[in-house]
């Protein structure tokens, strides 16, 4: 019994000691006090920046205590890191580079449950040393798509922004890129930073524009073919799932350059952006869009939108003027006055402002006309000229005055130039008589 006792409690003990030896994480193997040795040895030297002093007792560990701790890895790295950074024979720098990647392979060896963590820091890493040597940019891309794909919206914001710039590098190094896959990992890279922007608040939001932005300049660098066929069969059935503002944006601004713009997802893809949203520029895109298809009251919807959310008055000019086109065209000829000149309430220099009111004028003859004065009813021209005067159209201004009263019908009707005519009808209009050139 007594010996049963006594095993006990040396296994007791023992047990004590292996956990004491396991503790908070530390792994100190057989040789705990050579093991503990080493640590406080490399440590110093770290913290000291003696790197090179770091080196042998952080190698016993590794060999000896693979699975110490984390900590042998991530500070063996940075000595590795900060031994490169200075060396200057281009050999001994790439024996430390190496070094480094490979421990940040040997901690995933024996620390697995953190591969995508250590991925994405030693994407950073090889990155910070290859991101400008030619030949190892495929090294990088095939590095980075194995961080991003275990990763993904959790990858470093930075990292996912010198991914997109790897991809760029890659492809133009002749690496083998399709334009289509160049696309697809800018969506993916895109939908992670857009997820990322959605977890924070304030002016971290801004860092993160700034970012997708970075992200749509070198998709343009890249100079890919974005088909219009491509948004629509990959990214345009995401939108029948429900209205993804993330998406939409996404697809409009590839649209936008593809050069895609008369297609309907575009316009769909715009609307969900304009409706969370709202800008000058995408409710003036939507407006012409609107008018091209033919859907006026949606246009003249949407330039009103755009005028109300420019502050520019010459842009405000331009949507009622678009506004006063869309109402000649369907016969509003006072309705389309009335916005022309809202227009020039804005920009009093808008010449197609006072064009399109001239077009107005001139069209008005056979509405306007009494047919009891040739002089009243040509006055019509007179107005015409006029605006045409305004907007400095010479091709117009002559058109018009071909079309003023006659030197006989001013004289047969006993009126006198430069006399004042009111026209009436919708115009109201007072002018100054004056005759037509003679042939």
């Amino acid at each position: 019994m007594k010996t049963i006792t006594k095993i006990l409690g040396a296994a007791f003990f023992l047990s004590l000691a292996i956990g004491a030896s396991a503790q908070n994480g530390w792994n100190w193997g057989e040789q705990v006090d050579i093991a503990k040795e080493k640590n406080v040895l490399y440590t110093d030297a770290y913290k000291a920046k003696n790197y090179q002093a770091a080196i042998p007792p952080l190698n016993w560990l590794l060999t000896n205590t693979p699975n110490l701790n984390p900590s042998i890895y991530i500070n063996g790295i940075k000595i590795y890191q900060a031994l490169a950074k200075k060396e200057t024979d281009a050999a001994k720098k790439e024996e430390y580079i190496q070094k480094g990647l490979e421990l940040h392979d040997t901690r995933i060896q024996y620390y697995p449950e953190d591969e995508a963590d250590i991925l994405d820091r030693k994407s950073i890493y090889a990155y910070g040393f290859y991101s400008k040597k030619k030949e190892k940019y495929p090294y990088l891309y095939e590095l980075y798509s194995k961080a991003f794909e275990l990763n993904g919206a959790n990858m470093n914001s930075g990292n996912l922004v010198a991914y997109m710039n790897v991809v760029y590098k890659h492809k133009f190094a002749g690496g083998d890129l399709s334009d289509e896959q160049v696309i697809e990992i800018y969506s993916a890279i895109a939908d992670a930073l857009e997820e990322q922007k959605s977890r924070v608040s304030g002016d971290n939001k801004k860092k993160y524009d700034k970012m997708i932005d970075n992200v749509d300049k070198i998709l343009t660098a890249t100079g890919v073919e974005i088909s219009c066929s491509f948004v629509e069969e990959k990214l345009g059935p995401k939108l029948d799932q429900g209205e993804d503002l993330n998406m939409a944006k996404k697809i409009f601004g590839l649209m936008l350059k593809g050069k895609c713009l008369d297609s309907p997802l575009a316009l769909k893809a715009a609307g969900i952006v304009q409706n969370s949203e709202p800008t000058y520029g995408v409710a003036k895109f939507m407006a012409q869009k609107n008018a091209q298809d033919g859907d006026d009251a949606k246009a003249i919807e949407y330039f009103q939108e755009a005028a109300d959310l420019t502050d520019d008055n010459s842009e405000k000019a331009e949507m009622y003027v678009n506004i006063a086109r869309i109402q000649m065209k369907n016969g509003q000829k006072s309705t389309a006055r009335n916005s022309a000149r809202r227009a020039l309430s804005f920009d009093p220099s808008h010449k197609d402002a006072y064009k399109l009111i001239g077009d107005l004028y001139m069209t008005s003859f056979d509405d306007c006309k009494g047919e009891k004065s040739q002089v009243q009813d040509r006055a019509v021209f007179i107005a015409a000229y006029n605006e045409y005067k305004k907007a400095g159209n010479s091709q117009a201004m002559a058109a018009a005055k071909a079309q003023f009263p006659s030197i006989e019908d001013i004289f047969n009707e006993n009126m006198e130039e430069g006399q004042s005519i009111t026209i009436g009808c919708w115009i109201n209009v007072t002018v100054a008589l004056e005759r037509r050139p003679a042939n």
